[in-house]
């Protein structure tokens, strides 16, 4: 067995994705990955403690997750609405939706 991995720690703006690839050593964990990234000094915006959550393949995980070979660490943005609270104010305003989140009317032209 190798005594490293390669993994990918990636943050995505508005209009680009950021992503370092990092040889780390095995045994190696999601927090210590995103400090090597050294993504946190370029955007100090991100806040993992209050503001911003972490996965690694899409999936929640927490800093202290011990990465395998090839896995991909994810910082996400936090969302600008709730999709629920989204759903429910169309819904007071009599809005019906089409699948897609499109207006109805226009899936009917």
């Amino acid at each position: 067995m190798s005594d490293s991995i390669n993994v990918e720690v990636c943050y995505a703006l508005k209009d680009r994705q950021e992503i370092v690839h990092l040889k780390m050593p095995e045994g190696c964990t999601v927090q210590r990955a995103i400090d090597a990234s050294g993504l946190l000094q370029k955007h100090p915006e991100i806040d993992l403690a209050k503001l911003n959550k972490i996965g690694v393949f899409a999936k929640l995980v927490k800093g202290d997750t011990v990465l395998r070979d090839k896995d991909r660490v994810e910082i996400y943005r936090p969302l600008i609405a709730d999709p629920k609270e989204v759903r429910r104010k169309r819904a007071e305003e009599g809005k019906v939706m089409k699948k897609g989140g499109g207006p109805a009317e226009e899936a009917a032209s």
